[in-house]
């Protein structure tokens, strides 16, 4: 029975830093992410994709507000679908154009994810999404369109919405069975679309759930084997930036909770994919894996021939090959 890998791509890896967001620059970047699931799906993983959005739903939500003489402003959670539908199709081209041995179909599903009304999320908006400001400009942004903004990791700031924890994927029994006729699925795009349930109805709220924290319910509802966080970096670091800086190979998750209680982890960098990959294995997953896509095959298949080193490894203490670093 093949095993199933939740790969968790950035929004920021299909616009990149420096890019303007064109739609040839969109599939060229996902075309090295396309290559990495051939990789997987060759060395006999199901995969399921799920993708980020922050910069390209903050750019919608710019043209809807450029547009909004002409045509009527949609809500936030609408432009999380039109981006779900945009990207979805962006990776399921590259996948398929990317080819290779036994390729099965690949298939976009417009997910949508429960959260909770009540979230204190709402009243606390953190996730950055748009293109990046000076203190100036943000300012002006503050003033002029009532938005909350703030500092990005050191880069610049950005628009911040409210990001809800994901409660339940509504499309699931449909994604296991696709799942479990071998297609690639691209699902809970952006997170996935944020829903409440309103007296047995759901009903769009305006958020954007983080895609790492999606991937990591996505998966553990699967019962899925594996989750892959997918960075830019090749592995984690312990004291990045400091003469002690080393990369962490493979660890346990209550290592690495020690490590992020002791604050290793910051939340504009690894602190969400740390905390997802945690709460996968604690909830019964095998294997969460931090790294780029050059090394997701070979941190999923450690010491199978690849030429490329794993990179960062969450696993049970059970089943731990090495020390803490």
């Amino acid at each position: 029975m093949s095993k199933t890998a939740v790969v968790a791509l950035g929004g920021n890896a299909i616009t990149r830093s420096g890019q303007q967001g064109t739609h040839p620059e969109q599939m060229e970047n996902a075309r090295a992410m396309a290559s990495a699931i051939r990789g997987l799906r060759e060395s006999g993983w199901n995969v399921v994709l799920v993708h980020g959005n922050g910069p390209q739903v903050g750019n919608l939500a710019i043209q809807q507000r450029a547009g909004s003489d002409q045509v009527p402003e949609m809500p936030l959670h609408v432009l999380g679908a039109m981006t779900e539908g945009q990207l979805g199709s962006l990776l399921a081209l590259a996948v398929r154009e990317a080819g290779g041995v036994d390729l099965p179909g690949v298939v976009t599903v417009v997910t949508h994810v429960v959260v909770r009304g009540d979230d204190p999320a709402f009243g606390l908006p953190t996730k950055p999404i748009g293109p990046f400001y000076t203190v100036q400009e943000a300012a002006r942004l503050v003033s002029e369109q009532g938005w909350v903004v703030g500092e990005d990791a050191g880069r610049g700031y950005r628009r911040l919405v409210a990001s809800p924890k994901p409660v339940e994927i509504v499309e699931l029994d449909a994604i296991r069975a696709l799942v479990d006729q071998g297609l690639i699925v691209v699902a809970a795009g952006g997170g996935g679309i944020p829903v409440v349930d309103d007296g047995g109805s759901l009903q769009g709220i305006d958020a954007v759930i983080d895609k790492d924290s999606a991937a990591q319910r996505l998966a553990n509802a699967l019962g899925a084997e594996a989750l892959v966080l997918v960075t830019d970096v090749p592995a984690v670091m312990l004291d990045f930036g400091k003469d002690t800086q080393r990369a962490i190979g493979e660890i346990t998750a209550d290592e690495a909770q020690r490590h992020a209680d002791d604050g290793q982890f910051p939340e504009g960098s690894m602190g969400p994919k740390m905390r997802a990959a945690i709460q996968f294995v604690r909830e019964g997953g095998a294997t969460a894996v931090v790294t780029n896509a050059a090394r997701a095959v070979a941190s999923l298949n450690p010491g199978a021939g690849d030429d490329a080193e794993p990179g960062t490894r969450i696993v049970a203490a059970d089943q731990h090959l090495g020390a803490a670093p």
